[in-house]
């Protein structure tokens, strides 16, 4: 699979419906199940993994009742105070840490634009004795508003924006993606499974370093794909990722 378009042992599938849209991800990772399992079966851990989307604003695990809360304030791709981003409240559910099966649901009722029903699930497994085989789905429905309210994001600034399944491939031209509803879920299907990549990638980096390490992976593994994941400079990535992540660790 490394000589697929991802350059990764990574498969991306996509569906959507009359009522929702769904993002699958299947991936081979270079990190034993353990390391793996003890990585992402805490809420708090999830919060250092969503912070790196580019849309996420701040995210806080609230455990000190059942069932687990995990906030994420969703906004905009620069800059924003808290109070201005949109909270999904997931119910965080831990339904299996055994010793060869790990899976992990956040499930949200409600979400930005009138959508809901979202849903973020990961499933391990080992594959041998260094390597684990994951697999990330994402989705969420959205009744008339909702699709309407995407219509309109589809038809102004999200009208160039494709995702990665090949709809066609001229003799004389670029390669052509999918669009619409699929194209907004596979790229944000991709962008938290590299948060999740990177995070377990800078598992190994000194704990003072580990940010530095996230942060940096996740947005040279997005700037691979260009046409798809591309939205901000480096620099002011880091920057803005620096003062969110510092503003997530006290109460909004």
């Amino acid at each position: 699979m490394h000589q697929n378009a991802f350059r990764r042992t990574l498969v991306l599938d996509s569906s959507e419906s009359t009522d929702g849209i769904t993002g699958d991800i299947y991936a081979l990772v270079d990190y034993p199940f353990g390391t793996v399992s003890v990585a992402l079966d805490n809420p708090a851990q999830w919060c250092d993994v969503m912070i790196l989307h580019v849309n996420t604003k701040y995210c806080r695990a609230a455990s000190d009742h059942a069932p687990t809360i995990v906030t994420v304030y969703i906004g905009k791709k620069t800059p924003q105070p808290v109070d201005d981003a949109y909270p999904i409240a997931f119910t965080y559910r831990l339904d299996a840490a055994a010793v060869k099966y790990l899976d992990v649901r956040l499930n949200a009722a409600n979400g930005p634009m009138s959508t809901r029903n979202y849903r973020i699930q990961l499933q391990a497994v080992p594959v041998g004795n260094s390597q684990t085989f994951l697999h990330l789905t994402y989705s969420y429905d959205f009744g008339l508003a909702g699709r309407l309210a995407m219509k309109t994001y589809l038809t102004t600034i999200g009208r160039d924006k494709v995702g990665f399944t090949l709809t066609g491939k001229p003799t004389d031209g670029p390669p052509e993606y999918i669009g619409g509803m699929r194209g907004v879920v596979e790229r944000n299907t991709m962008r938290y499974y590299l948060a999740i990549e990177a995070y377990l990638g800078a598992l190994a980096t000194p704990p003072a370093l580990q940010l530095q390490k996230r942060l940096q992976s996740w947005f040279t593994a997005t700037e691979q794909y260009p046409r798809q994941l591309h939205e901000v400079s480096r620099t002011a990535y880091m920057g803005m990722k620096r003062s969110e992540y510092l503003r997530q660790q006290t109460p909004p």
